[in-house]
């Protein structure tokens, strides 16, 4: 199994950004889509951004133990990674940059001890909570549960291999480069604890 690397954050967090510069800055890489049971929202694609499944799908994958991890989050939304998946980008001879949820990226940890977690961390609750209000997209009532989930999963921080401080995007996207690059030349192990700062 080729090393993997997987990203968690609370919504909000500069995930996203950080991903997708990492992806462009390193072709090695290649991002793990997900399959999820919703319906795909304006500018997703099949098999680009997720693998779209109906329910009854969902639920036959996991009875088949197709899934490596799989997650009900928000509203009946259900997410997980198909073992497919890994499989056709180990056979690229890249290695699969995740973005996952803490429960399943500790799923996938217990699996594949060499996996690298890194968890991106907002400056506090507070910005969080700014940043998701000028989304313009929450309810008052979601943004509560989403606030609420970032608590808990904040919680699980320091399970993860790396937390990365996104304070600053430019600074966190110099560390996280430089972070990755090593863990690719194989200069860094999972498992040594170490915080951004």
């Amino acid at each position: 199994m080729e090393n993997i690397i997987i990203f968690s954050a609370p919504s909000g967090s500069g995930k996203t950004t950080i991903i997708n510069n990492l992806l462009e800055q390193f072709p090695k890489l290649e991002f793990s889509i997900s399959a999820t049971n919703r319906n795909p929202r304006e500018n997703e694609f099949e098999g680009a951004n997720y693998y779209f499944l109906s329910q009854d799908e969902f639920n036959s994958k996991i009875t088949n133990g197709e899934f490596l991890e799989w997650e009900e989050v928000y509203g009946g939304a259900m997410y997980g990674t198909l073992l497919s998946e890994i499989d056709r980008i180990c056979k690229s001879g890249k290695v699969a940059l995740f973005d996952l949820d803490v429960h399943g990226a500790l799923k996938v940890k217990k699996r594949f001890k060499n996996a690298f977690l890194i968890f991106v961390l907002p400056p506090s609750i507070e910005v969080l909570k700014e940043r998701l209000e000028k989304r313009s997209s929450e309810t008052p009532e979601f943004l509560e549960k989403r606030l609420n989930r970032a608590k808990e999963e904040i919680m699980h921080a320091t399970k993860f291999d790396y937390i990365l401080l996104n304070d600053d995007i430019d600074e966190a996207l110099t560390e996280i480069h430089d972070v990755v690059n090593d863990f690719l030349e194989n200069k860094l192990v999972p498992n040594t604890f170490r915080i951004v700062d």
